[in-house]
C-alpha cells in the first residue's frame, strides 16, 4: 500500500509509537509530535467516549475529496464501522473510546489507498485528522486476474484489460457483456435485440472462424462456462447478477490467453465475483426503478398520408375512418424493478459474502418480460495456520422469459393499415377477417421459457512448502429449461391450436488440478504453473408437441390433455443428445529482473472427443517478452511515471463445432429412393444410407496471434493509456464443403479447409486523464479507439454464401458471402443502379452478358465495422457526480432486410403500409418488385449516449442516521438517450441470426425487436 507524501505542513509518520499528523484548529493548521504510550494516559481519558473528526484531501489541494471509503476498527478488527466522506471531505466516527489504537482505511476510485494504522486516539487529536490521497499512477499495483492465477498490472506482459466494478456501464443490464461495452479496445458488443434477456454477440480483436463461432471463453470465478444455449432465443450468460461481479479481466492476446489453449481462439474473458472482507459484518442494498419506452418507431404513413398516398398511385384501399399508430399500440411504457441485497464480512480465518437480486423486467413491446432471481454465496475458510484455504462459490438463478410472437407483432404493426381501428365497441381487438390486427398475435401466441441454472465450485488449496501451492479447483454447471410454445384455439383468423414443449438440460463439469510455485531472491522473481484438466459437457434436449385444442378459459399450456390430435404425424417426438470431453495439460513459468526485464511462457496441449482419431490433440505455446523501461536510471528525470513496452506471439485452438462430425453417420428410411421391396408382397423394408462421411483427420482450427504494445503515464499517473498493434491469423478452417467427385454417397463432408486463412489486423488506442482542482472541483476524461480490418485469403471457393433473407418472395435468397480478399460479414449482392423506362429495378451487369444473374453480384461492403471508439467524461464537486459515456462504431453496413420484404410501391398499392422512403421515387413503378440487392444496403455507423449517470453522495452524519445508514447515495441514469446515425431502421446495432446451414451471418436487420430509451432511479445503502 502507498504511504502518502510528507511535507513540513502536513507529515504522518507512524513507527515505534510515535505519531506525526496534522490538527486543524480553526483557522490555523499545527503540526506536532509526541511519543503517545497507553501506560501514560491516566484511566479517566482511556475510558472516555469520543468522536473522531477528519478530513479526506486530494495532493497538491486543500480542497476536500468527497465519496471517499473510510473504514475503522480496532487493531484486533472489532468495533468495524464505515462511512463516506460528505461534499467537504469530512468525515465522522461517534463513539469510539480514548486509548485504543485503531486502524482507518480510505480507498476511492482512481487514487491509491490509504491508511493509517495503529492510530492512538486522543482528546487532543481527534479534532480533525487530515489525509492527502494521491491519483494512481496507471494503477500498477493493481491486481489483474489472469488465467489460474493473479498478477500486478505492471508484470503483465500480455494485452490484458481490467475493469473493476466502479468502471462497468451502468442501468438496465441483463448480461455481463453488457458491463463492458465500449470499455474495451478491440472488443465489439452488439446487443442483436431490444428483447429483455435477449441475446448479445461479442468478438474480441474480430471474428476468425466461419462455421466455428466467435464467442470468447467465459470463466466465471475459475469455471470455464459452455457457450451452449439454455433454451429459447435468450443469453446464456443471463444467469449473472451484475450486481455480484467484482472485475472483468478481458485477455485479447495469444500471451494471454494460450493458457486456455483451444478455447482461446477468441478471447477469454474472465470474471470474478465479490468476495467477502474480514471485520464486522457489512449489508448493502440497491434499488432501482426503470421506466422505458421505444427510442425510434419506424417512420410509417399515418392515416391521412395512407390514403393520400394511396390514390396518388391509382390505388383503392379500405379507409376505416381511424388514425391508429400500430406501433404505439402493441408498445408500451415499460417498468423495470431491480432489487439486490447483499451481506458480506468475517474474520481473519473466515470471509463470507452472500447476495440475493430481483430483476422484473418489462419489455416495451406487450407481453415480453424477463423475471430473474438471483442467489449467491461466497466463502473462504483458512485452515491449519493458514496452509490451507478453502474457497467455495455457489450461484443459483431462476430465469422466466414471456415473449409474444415479436416478428408477426412488429410485420404488422409497420404495415398494417393505419385506418383501421385498434379495438372494438367491446374495448377488445378488432378481428378483421383479413387478420391483419397485430394485436390478435398479441393474444393468440406465447413463447414461455423458464431455465433454472446452478453454478458451484469447490477450490482447496495447501502450501506444500515455502512457494509451493497446489490446488484443486472442482466446479458444476447444471441447467434446465422448459420451453412452451403456445397457439391459441380461434375463429377469426381461424387456428386450430398447438403447444410445442422443448426441455433442455446442459451439465458442464470441470476437475483440475495444479500446482503453483513462488521464488524470490534479489533481483529475481520467478514463478511456475503446471497443471491438468479434465472438463465434460452433457447436452441434451427433448420436444413433444400437440394438436387441436378446443376454444376454452383453459390454457394448453397448463393442460396439455386437452389437445384432440393424438396422431404422430404432425406430433411425433423428437430429441437429441451429446456427450463432448476435453482433456488439457498446461504450463506456465513468469521471470522478473531488477522489476524492469519480464518475460512469460505458457504450453497447452488440448484434446477434445470433437476431432478425429488421427488428431485429437494438439498443442499451443506462447511467449512474451516486457521491457518497462520508466526503471531505467535514464528515465528517471522524465515525465513518464510508467513506461512499458511489450511484445508477445501466441497459438490458440478453436473446436466450437458439432459433435461427432468426425464419425460415419447413417439414415434409415423409407422412401422412393432407398427402398424396394425384397418380394412379391407392398411391403418396403428401410433402407440406410450414409449421410456423413467419416473423415479421423479432422483437427483443431488454429489462430497465431502477434502482439505489439506500449504502456504509459505521464505527469504523476495523470495521463495514461496504452497503444497496441495486433495481427491475428486463423488456419485450417473448418468448413462442411461439397466433396469435389461427384460420385459420393454423401453431399457434404467436414474438413479443414488447405490454405484458406482469415486475418484480422488492426491498432489499439487506450487514453485516460484525470485531475484534481484546488476548489475540490475534479474531473476525468477518457476514451479509447481501434483500427481493425479483416480479411478471408485462399479461400477455395468463390464465394461462400450465408445471411438468408426472409420476406415474401426472398426465402431463396442470401445477403452475406465469404470471400477471398474481403472481410468476413460482407455483403454479396446485385448492384442496384436506379429504375429503367418502365420504372422497373436496374442493376449493374458486372460480368458484360447483357443478362443480371447471380454472377453479377459484387463486395458491397462488410457488416463488420473497421472502426471502433469510446469515450466518457465524469466530473464531480463536494457531493455530486455526473458521468456521460459515449461509444460508436464506423465503416460498416447494415442490410434493412425489414424494409427489402416490406417497404415498396407494391406494397402499397395493395394495402400495405410502407414508409415515405418507399415512395419517394416517383419514376418507380407500382409493378416493380423488391429483390435483394445494394437498393437497401444502409451505412450502420453510430454515436450512442449510452450512460449518463447524475448522483448524490448523502453526508449521513449530517442526517443523522449515520447510526443506522452508513453510506447512502441516489442516483438517475439515462440509457440510450442520444443516437447519431444515417440509419433509418429502429436501430443500426442489429444482428439477426440469418445463418445458412451453421455459416454464421451479420448486420442483417429484419422485424428486430427496437431498442429503448430509459431513465432509471437508483439508491444505494450500507449498513
Amino acid at each position: 500500500m502507498k504511504k502518502t507524501s510528507t511535507s513540513p505542513l502536513n507529515k504522518r509518520v507512524l513507527r515505534s509509537g510515535l505519531l506525526q499528523f496534522t490538527v486543524l484548529c480553526g483557522l490555523c493548521s499545527t503540526t506536532f509530535a509526541g511519543a503517545l504510550e497507553p501506560k501514560k494516559i491516566p484511566p479517566a481519558v482511556l475510558l472516555q467516549e469520543i468522536t473522531l473528526t477528519g478530513k479526506v484531501v486530494t495532493e497538491g489541494t486543500t480542497g476536500g475529496l468527497p465519496g471517499v471509503t473510510v473504514l475503522i476498527s480496532t487493531t484486533d478488527g472489532g468495533n468495524k464501522q464505515g462511512s463516506t466522506t460528505d461534499a467537504n471531505g469530512t468525515f465522522t466516527f461517534t463513539k469510539l473510546q480514548t486509548g485504543t489504537r485503531y486502524n482507518i482505511q480510505f480507498s476511492y476510485i482512481g487514487f491509491d489507498k490509504q491508511a493509517v494504522n495503529d492510530f492512538l486516539l486522543t482528546e487532543s487529536n481527534s479534532n480533525s485528522l487530515v489525509v492527502k490521497m494521491t491519483e494512481s499512477a496507471s494503477n500498477l499495483g493493481e491486481v489483474v486476474v489472469v488465467g489460474y492465477g493473479s498478477s500486478v498490472k505492471k508484470d503483465i506482459t500480455g494485452s490484458v484489460k481490467s475493469l473493476k466494478s466502479g468502471e462497468f456501464n451502468t442501468g438496465i443490464i441483463n448480461s455481463p457483456e453488457q458491463l463492458l461495452q465500449g470499455k474495451v479496445s478491440g472488443v465489439n458488443v452488439t446487443s442483436a435485440t431490444g428483447e429483455p434477456g435477449g441475446k448479445t454477440s461479442i468478438t474480441v480483436r474480430g471474428p476468425g472462424g466461419v462455421r466455428t463461432g466467435s464467442t470468447p471463453l467465459f470463466v466465471v470465478d475459475g469455471m470455464a462456462l459452455d457457450n451452449s444455449g439454455t433454451g429459447g432465443d435468450t443469453n446464456p450468460l443471463n444467469f449473472l447478477n451484475p450486481q455480484d461481479i467484482e472485475s472483468m479481466d478481458v485477455l485479447k492476446d495469444a500471451s494471454a490467453t494460450a493458457i486456455y489453449g483451444a478455447r482461446g481462439a477468441n478471447g477469454v474473458i474472465l470474471i470474478t465475483t465479490k468476495k467477502g472482507k474480514s471485520g464486522q459484518a457489512s449489508v448493502t442494498y440497491s434499488g432501482s426503478l426503470g421506466l422505458s419506452k421505444m427510442a425510434r418507431p419506424l417512420d410509417v404513413l399515418s392515416g391521412p398520408e395512407f390514403i393520400a398516398e394511396a390514390a396518388k398511385l391509382g390505388s383503392t384501399v379500405v379507409n376505416g375512418g381511424s388514425d391508429t399508430d400500430w406501433q404505439k399500440e402493441i408498445s408500451r411504457r415499460a417498468t423495470t424493478h431491480n432489487h439486490n441485497v447483499s451481506i458480506g464480512g468475517g474474520t481473519d480465518k473466515m470471509t463470507y459474502y452472500g447476495s440475493f437480486g430481483l430483476q422484473r423486467q418489462q419489455g416495451i413491446i406487450k407481453s415480453s418480460q424477463q423475471d430473474r432471481y438471483t442467489g449467491r454465496i461466497n466463502l473462504s475458510q483458512k485452515l491449519l495456520n493458514d496452509r490451507v484455504t478453502l474457497d467455495v462459490n455457489l450461484n443459483a438463478t431462476n430465469t422466466k422469459n414471456q415473449r409474444p410472437d415479436v416478428q408477426a407483432m412488429i410485420g404488422g404493426a409497420i404495415t398494417a393499415n393505419p385506418t383501421y381501428a385498434a379495438y372494438d365497441a367491446k374495448g377488445e381487438p378488432f378481428q378483421y377477417q383479413d387478420g391483419t390486427n397485430p394485436l390478435i398475435p398479441l393474444r393468440l401466441n406465447k413463447d414461455m421459457v423458464s431455465t433454472n441454472r446452478v453454478l458451484a465450485s469447490i477450490s482447496p488449496s495447501v502450501q506444500i512448502l515455502k512457494g509451493l501451492v497446489y490446488k484443486l479447483n472442482f466446479g458444476i454447471d447444471n441447467s434446465t429449461s422448459t420451453r412452451d410454445l403456445q397457439s391459441l384455439p380461434n375463429t377469426v383468423p381461424y387456428q386450430i391450436g398447438r403447444l410445442d414443449t422443448y426441455n433442455v438440460k446442459n451439465t458442464n463439469s470441470l476437475i483440475e488440478n495444479y500446482l503453483t510455485y513462488n521464488f524470490n531472491k534479489k533481483d529475481h522473481s520467478f514463478s511456475a504453473l503446471a497443471g491438468h484438466s479434465y472438463q465434460k459437457i452433457f447436452l441434451q434436449g427433448r420436444n413433444f408437441s400437440i394438436n387441436k385444442f378446443p376454444i376454452s378459459d383453459i390454457e394448453p399450456i397448463y393442460n396439455p390433455g386437452l389437445g384432440q390430435d393424438l396422431t404422430l404425424v404432425l406430433n411425433q417426438p423428437g430429441g437429441y443428445a451429446t456427450i463432448n470431453e476435453l482433456q488439457s495439460f498446461f504450463s506456465r513459468v513468469n521471470y522478473s529482473f531488477k522489476d524492469k526485464y519480464l518475460m512469460t511462457a505458457t504450453l497447452r496441449v488440448d484434446g477434445s472427443s470433437k476431432f478425429g482419431a488421427n488428431n485429437k490433440y494438439g498443442s499451443f505455446p506462447s511467449f512474451s517478452l516486457g521491457w518497462r523501461i520508466s526503471e531505467e536510471a535514464f528515465m528517471k528525470s522524465s515525465p513518464f511515471s510508467d513506461l512499458k513496452l511489450r511484445a508477445g506471439w501466441g497459438r490458440t485452438g478453436n473446436q466450437e463445432i458439432p459433435s461427432k462430425i468426425t464419425l460415419a453417420r447413417f439414415t434409415s428410411a423409407v422412401s422412393g429412393t432407398t427402398s424396394y421391396p425384397l418380394n412379391s408382397s407392398t411391403t418396403y423394408p428401410a433402407g440406410t444410407t450414409y449421410t456423413r462421411l467419416a473423415n479421423p483427420d479432422i483437427q483443431w482450427e488454429v489462430s497465431s496471434q502477434t502482439d505489439i504494445g506500449l504502456d504509459f503515464a505521464l505527469f504523476k499517473g495523470a495521463l495514461s493509456g496504452e497503444i497496441d498493434y495486433f495481427s491475428k491469423t486463423s488456419e485450417k478452417i473448418l468448413l462442411e464443403v461439397i466433396p469435389a467427385d461427384p460420385v459420393q454417397p454423401a453431399g457434404t463432408f467436414w474438413t479443414n479447409v488447405p490454405d484458406m486463412r482469415i486475418v484480422n489486423q488492426g491498432v489499439e488506442l487506450d487514453l485516460n486523464y484525470r485531475k484534481s482542482l484546488e476548489n475540490g472541483l475534479r474531473y476525468s476524461i477518457g476514451g479509447n479507439m481501434t483500427f481493425i480490418k479483416n480479411t478471408v485469403k485462399n479461400s477455395p471457393y468463390s464465394v461462400i454464401p450465408s445471411g438468408a433473407a426472409q420476406g415474401s418472395g426472398l426465402t431463396s435468397a442470401t445477403i452475406n458471402g465469404y470471400i477471398n480478399n474481403e472481410p468476413i460479414g460482407t455483403f454479396f449482392l446485385k448492384e442496384f443502379i436506379g429504375f429503367d423506362e418502365k420504372g422497373i429495378s436496374k442493376f449493374r451487369d458486372v460480368d458484360g452478358d447483357g443478362i443480371i444473374t447471380d454472377k453479377d453480384r459484387i463486395a458491397a461492403g462488410s457488416a463488420l465495422p473497421t472502426r471502433m471508439y469510446n469515450f466518457s467524461g465524469n466530473i464531480g464537486f463536494k457531493g455530486f457526480d455526473l458521468t456521460a459515456n459515449f461509444n460508436g462504431v464506423a465503416g460498416n453496413k447494415v442490410y434493412d432486410n425489414t424494409a427489402n420484404s416490406n417497404f415498396y410501391k407494391l406494397k402499397l398499392s395493395k394495402g400495405v403500409n410502407v414508409t415515405p422512403e418507399a415512395i419517394a421515387n416517383a419514376e418507380e413503378s407500382i409493378n416493380n418488385s423488391a429483390p435483394v440487392s445494394t437498393r437497401y444496403l444502409k451505412d450502420g455507423a453510430y454515436l450512442r449516449l449510452n450512460n449518463l449517470v447524475l448522483g448524490y453522495n448523502l453526508n449521513t452524519t449530517k442526517l443523522g442516521i449515520h447510526k443506522w445508514i452508513q453510506t447512502a447515495r441516489v442516483s438517475v441514469t439515462g440509457q440510450n438517450l442520444l443516437l447519431f446515425t444515417k440509419y433509418n431502421g429502429y436501430d443500426p446495432e442489429v444482428n439477426n441470426d440469418r445463418s445458412v446451414n451453421g455459416i454464421t451471418s451479420y448486420g442483417i436487420d429484419y422485424l428486430s425487436y427496437p431498442k429503448a430509451k430509459t431513465v432509471i432511479f437508483s439508491v444505494n445503502l450500507g449498513f
